[in-house]
């Protein structure tokens, strides 16, 4: 007997929802997602998924690209009704989960596979991840590789390939700068809503268990470089386009999402800017880049 539960939640202001089919799965595998939680159906959403593990998986579709989700690959294939099927590995390329939609994702089914709830947790996380992305991005809105600080009211995202540093970057503003908490150490959501550009925390968050239901207006983003001394500058617009691309969770296979997701970023350089700090891990270095983008004009 099929026991459905549906649970409803709001991420960057956007509704979806998530239903369990049987015994096996609820939404204790997503505890992240608790603070987001809304108790009331919505009018709308942007997408349901079906969690279902009895599903029938046959990868009867063109294998067309591999997703790449913080160093775990996840292929992407094309189906003959227009919509992708997923294939979720962790770091060590187990299995975690299959997930299949619709073309423009309002639409999702998944099935886990992982043995363990780590894997579980994964598999199905990271399809409400992908799922998010792809069905928001002609929305003005974009999933950020990035770590968000707020300070004085106003978020600041800096952004950089893992490891180089952004985490660390956002602990200094934190220590040293009077007035800030963290909104997110991960994938911030960024909206361009009537001419501004906001960002809110998410349920996924790397490594950092920052799951804030909060926003705020984006004060500035900063590209992250390791230097032997600190310096800051503002990008021209083609430069700050070239290094938010690749931060941004996007499928160049899908012209709706990917030309979503580069109007979005147009729109929010026209609106934000992007400054390039090179730096040494110190307090110096998060004071020079508070009074340069937060003091700016």
């Amino acid at each position: 007997m099929t026991m459905e539960r549906t649970y409803y939640y709001r991420v960057g202001g956007h509704a979806l929802a998530v239903i369990f089919t049987d015994e096996a799965n609820d939404d204790r595998l997503i505890p992240s997602f608790a603070p987001f939680r809304i108790e009331e159906e919505p009018e709308e959403v942007l997408f349901t998924m079906t969690v279902d593990d009895s599903l029938d998986w046959q990868e009867d579709g063109d294998e067309i690209g591999v997703f790449d989700c913080g160093g775990c690959n996840h292929g992407v294939y094309r189906m003959a009704d227009g919509g992708y099927q997923y294939a979720v590995h962790d770091v060590q390329d187990v299995l975690c989960s299959r997930m299949r939609s619709n073309a423009d994702f309002s639409v999702c089914q998944v099935s886990l596979f992982g043995e363990t709830w780590s894997q579980r947790n994964y598999g199905l996380n990271n399809a409400l991840m992908m799922a998010y992305a792809f069905a928001a991005a002609c929305m003005g809105t974009m999933l950020m590789h990035a770590s968000v600080i707020r300070c004085e009211g106003k978020g600041y995202l800096m952004t950089a390939p893992s490891g180089t540093g952004k985490s660390t970057h956002t602990r200094l503003w934190y220590d040293n700068i009077p007035g800030c908490d963290l909104m997110n150490d991960d994938n911030p959501v960024v909206r361009i809503i009537d001419g501004q550009a906001i960002v809110y925390g998410s349920p996924w968050s790397g490594k950092t268990r920052c799951y804030r239901n909060i926003q705020a207006p984006v004060g500035g983003i900063v590209r992250i470089q390791q230097r032997p001394e600190n310096s800051i500058r503002k990008l021209r617009p083609v430069e700050a386009f070239i290094n938010l691309l690749p931060a941004m969770s996007n499928m160049k296979w899908d012209e709706r999402v990917y030309n979503g997701i580069c109007d979005g970023i147009s729109e929010l350089i026209r609106l934000v800017g992007m400054y390039e700090l090179g730096c040494l891990p110190n307090a110096e270095a998060a004071i020079l880049c508070h009074d340069t983008v937060a003091g700016k004009d």
